[in-house]
């Protein structure tokens, strides 16, 4: 993907996990990135990993928009211009019940994947060069109602929502979503994490196991290059085979 070399792309999310491999991926392919996460340890550890150089960080709370909007002025003040974006920041909840479902909870999981995903957003589409991409991180979840996520689902859903009318509002900019499925994760292979939930989650899918989040990334940096020039308000499901 030689259409890559040289843009300014901007990844949220980027010290971890689909994130941070995404940012691997695109540097190898010779992006220069802009990276946000709140954790600073594991940018800096990312970015020794990075090929190429010119890359910065800002340590980012997507749900603070006057923080995203301080971001993307930066990389472009810095960086002289912007290219593309792969919005990868995101939580997810512990099974609950929607009848139990605190409100501090359900306000936590829409401001991480919902606004601070919106925020991004709108900052980068003010920001972006005509002819450039962005990338919303979806899930499964945003195709299907899944028990004891309630908070979860429904801020994926409404991330495809928001992916669909950016493309349809932006013609000169192309915006997509990609769906994972299980992906080897710190979210999914952390101590709060029941086995027994990660093999029923495996069970849905054609392809029985979890992905690398590598697996994940290329599809994104697929979609942030101009050989998916005529790709755009898609979601491209990447969990194995759980939706076929």
């Amino acid at each position: 993907m030689s259409s890559l070399e040289n843009k300014v792309i901007a990844v949220t999310g980027a010290a971890s996990g689909i994130g941070r491999a995404t940012a691997q991926m695109l540097a190898s392919r010779g992006a220069i990135l802009s990276l946000a996460d709140t954790d600073e340890e594991g940018l800096v550890e990312a970015l020794k990993t990075f090929e190429g150089n010119g890359h910065i960080y800002t340590i980012l709370d997507v749900r603070k928009s006057d923080q995203v909007n301080a971001w993307i002025e930066k990389t472009v003040q810095q960086l002289g211009k912007l290219d593309g974006a792969a919005n990868i920041a995101g939580i997810i909840s512990f099974e609950t019940p929607l009848s139990q479902e605190t409100d501090e909870s359900w306000q936590r999981i829409l401001d991480v994947n919902l606004s601070g995903t919106f925020y991004s957003l709108r900052a980068q589409l003010r920001n972006m060069n005509s002819g450039g991409s962005i990338v919303l991180t979806s899930s499964v979840s945003g195709h299907i109602g899944c028990p004891g996520l309630g908070s979860y689902t429904a801020s994926k859903h409404a991330v495809i929502g928001l992916a669909r009318c950016a493309a349809k509002e932006n013609p000169n900019i192309r915006v997509n979503c990609v769906a994972p499925g299980v992906i080897k994760t710190p979210f999914t292979v952390g101590e709060d994490t029941p086995p027994e939930q990660i093999e029923d989650e495996i069970k849905q899918q054609v392809i029985k196991r979890m992905a690398e989040p590598s697996e994940v990334a290329s599809v994104i940096c697929f979609l942030l290059s101009k050989e998916a020039s005529f790709v755009t308000g898609a979601v491209y499901n990447t969990d194995g085979g759980w939706l076929c």
